[in-house]
């Protein structure tokens, strides 16, 4: 298939378009899903309320039951043992052990040099400051998906490590064979997550925010998943702290007539494989860049390829949904467009790029230069790879050891500071209509007798 080249009014029609969450379309596939599972026609909404609601009041029976009927697995102890675990570094090939421990090492050494000290200052006349406290119990979700994740595992305990959480737990749905892939665990062991949990979809938020027998409520959920999952996180949201709403994973590509049209071709088709809902976009001024990417892109993809993509059928999908190629009037107007569309990763395939960074107001993570390519934010270029999307890149930030911690104000005022301000207080306790405020400033206003 030949990528769709766009002008500026036709992206933004189109695939530039944002939608809130939730209120897509719902396919034929999932409708039916749903009825099947649930004997009823349900919005996605009060089929998420319904477990809610379930595990709410029956805990683990709820939790078995509804393991049983979305993932098809009996599992009524869904904790995996330590030493399990810990076997599993011996399950997988040494190679991809060693790939581990480089990833956790390069995202350990990045992480640690974020600058977390809590402070304290006097300038004001007294003891002024703010501490800061790691979350003592969180709860790491990791799709399942169509293959394992582990450098998710990774890009999420991690940050929690170096934070100095005391308890992280992680949370997986059974795979095919009834169990956690092994090469999850061995991410586990690999950063030293403390609890292992077989349990995934909306089921498992909701262990997590309320808690069971077998597994206690943590204090905030990190981590995206499908639909379900994201509904899930935001009815709980309040009982717990959650990390954000995550939708499908996007790129958008900035390139000029220095970059290589493969390598552009490439990495759209890199991000298109992780999901048939994913957005791979090149955004150019070239209009001869846009048609050497498209025509290498359709080389790629063509039938008769050499090398075929193992989810050619994901990346189809992706690239006839949400991806495409926009052409701009200039490079000043490509970055107009992608700080509106806010993307989860912006690729900057341009000469010099360190001169437009500037430019750069909205995104999860932006890479400089074509040597500086997505894919190795993913795995172990040392940021987490877990970004905001859906646009939230306006206000949100890649995950990182803050998300991992709690801010606690500190206030020690001596008394001459105290008796200043007091009657500011009071006065402006009054025009609240809060007298019990004001009278107790008031009270401190006069000099101790």
């Amino acid at each position: 298939m030949k990528l769709r080249i766009f002008d500026r009014a036709s992206a933004e029609g189109s695939i530039l378009q944002r939608k809130p969450l939730g209120e897509g379309p719902v396919s034929d596939r999932l409708r039916e899903r749903i009825r099947e599972v649930f004997g009823a026609d349900l919005q996605p909404q009060q089929a998420v309320q319904q477990i809610l609601d379930d595990v709410r009041s029956r805990g683990d029976l709820a939790l078995a039951d509804w393991t049983f009927r979305l993932d098809g697995k009996r599992i009524e102890r869904f904790r995996i043992p330590a030493d399990e675990i810990q076997a599993s570094l011996n399950e997988i090939s040494p190679q991809v052990v060693d790939s581990l421990r480089a990833s956790a090492a390069r995202v350990v050494t990045f992480h640690k040099l974020q600058p977390i000290n809590s402070w304290f200052t006097a300038k004001t006349g007294s003891r002024l400051g703010q501490i800061f406290r790691p979350i003592r119990r969180v709860g790491l979700y990791i799709p399942g998906g169509t293959a394992p994740l582990p450098s998710s595992v990774i890009m999420s305990a991690i940050p929690a490590r170096v934070a100095g959480v005391e308890q992280i737990a992680l949370f997986s749905p059974p795979g095919p064979e009834g169990k956690i892939p092994s090469v999850i665990l061995a991410a586990a062991a690999v950063c030293g997550v403390d609890e292992v949990y077989s349990l995934g979809g909306a089921q498992a938020i909701a262990a997590m925010a309320y808690g069971t027998s077998q597994v206690p409520a943590v204090d905030k959920i990190f981590g995206p998943g499908n639909l379900f999952v994201t509904l899930a996180k935001r009815d709980v949201f309040g009982t717990v702290g959650i990390d954000g709403l995550a939708g499908p994973t996007e790129t958008v590509v900035i390139a000029d007539n220095s970059a290589r049209p493969d390598w552009v071709a490439l990495d759209l088709l890199a991000q298109a494989e992780h999901d048939p809902l994913a957005a791979a976009i090149l955004i150019t001024p070239s209009r001869p860049l846009a048609e050497k990417v498209a025509a290498e892109v359709e080389k790629l993809l063509a039938p008769e390829s050499r090398q075929p993509f193992g989810r050619q059928e994901i990346i189809l999908a992706s690239l006839q949904s949400g991806s495409g190629i926009v052409v701009t009037q200039s490079m000043e107007e490509a970055f107009e467009l992608a700080n509106t569309f806010a993307p989860e990763h912006l690729s900057l395939s341009i000469s010099d790029p360190e001169s437009w960074l500037d430019k750069v107001r909205c995104a999860g993570g932006v890479f400089l230069g074509e040597r500086s390519f997505e894919v190795l934010g993913d795995y172990a270029a040392g940021p987490s790879h877990v970004m905001p999307t859906g646009g939230t890149a306006r206000f949100a930030s890649p995950l990182n050891v803050l998300d991992f911690m709690h801010i606690i104000s500190v206030v020690g005022l001596d008394p001459a500071e105290a008796r200043e301000i007091a009657l500011v207080s009071a006065q402006l306790a009054r025009v609240e209509g809060l007298d019990a405020h004001a009278r107790s400033a008031e009270a401190r206003a006069a000099r101790d007798k």
